[in-house]
């Protein structure tokens, strides 16, 4: 009989992912709480020491628990290292909202996604500065940990809620909200709106706490996917802009960038 490597014990592997999240939030709250540097990449984004150690911890983790499945991580992509992609591959994003860290909202997420044939399959949300860690995979559900001193309690299911008739509460970016976003959230029977940063937009709809998350801007595969497996295990949903299509992983020929889409509760 010949294994799939490609899919592992989904159960076990989202384990090792939660594991591997934890040991990088730990590494980036001792870098948060000290006095550290901020670089520009290429494209002008910030970076952080906290980025850089933080995916070398994840991606070294990865390969020992799966060393088949390629991993395609933030930093690395910036610099040009981009593996050859099966059906199957890793993406990491080691610190989402770097702009959050940089100001100490502490609305930053350590992110870990499985993607298989285009779709995010397992996740893991991690915000080390508020405690805590979603996680979420196909066929298994979404859970909400809480984490302290590093040190993740029992997970409990969570859930999104279906929209109410009226009066639907809208989560966007913190940093980086546009007039488009606020054009398109004029035609919905909004009642209410929270921001929040990094991934966690996400994880609100996935609680239950939010019903419509809509991204009219440039994101990255690595921003959205692990939030996007927590949320669809949640039974919420994530579509490209002005269609019903799922968003989807693995687009090599848009650079990995995504198209604008909008998250949806149940």
């Amino acid at each position: 009989m010949i294994l799939d490597l490609s899919r592992p014990d989904d159960a076990r592997l989202l384990d090792g992912m939660v594991a591997l999240a934890l040991e990088a939030g730990r590494l980036a709250m001792t870098i948060y709480d000290s006095d550290f540097a901020v670089e520009a990449k290429g494209d002008a984004s910030p970076v952080t020491e906290a980025d850089r150690l933080g995916e070398e911890v994840i991606v070294a983790g990865l390969h020992r628990l799966a060393p088949e499945i390629p991993v395609l991580a933030e930093e690395a992509a910036s610099g040009g290292r981009i593996p050859a992609l099966g059906d199957a591959f890793f993406l990491v994003d080691p610190l989402d909202g770097t702009k959050e860290f940089v100001t100490r909202t502490g609305e930053f997420t350590v992110n870990i996604a499985l993607v298989r044939n285009g779709a995010p399959a397992l996740g893991v949300v991690y915000a080390p500065a508020i405690g805590k860690l979603y996680r979420g995979g196909a066929g298994l559900g979404a859970a909400l940990a809480i984490v302290k001193d590093g040190v993740a309690g029992a997970p409990a299911s969570i859930r999104a809620r279906r929209a109410p008739e009226r009066g639907l509460i809208a989560v966007a970016s913190r940093s980086h909200r546009g007039p488009e976003t606020d054009a398109y959230l004029e035609t919905l029977d909004v009642a209410d709106f929270a921001a929040a940063g990094s991934s966690l937009k996400f994880c609100l709809i996935a609680e239950g706490l939010a019903d419509v998350y809509p991204r009219l801007g440039r994101t990255m595969e690595w921003d959205t996917g692990a939030g996007q497996a927590v949320l669809e295990a949640a039974g919420g949903r994530v579509v490209v802009f002005g269609s019903d299509a799922p968003l989807s992983y693995g687009k090599r020929d848009r650079g990995f960038d995504n198209p604008h889409f909008i998250a949806w509760g149940a």
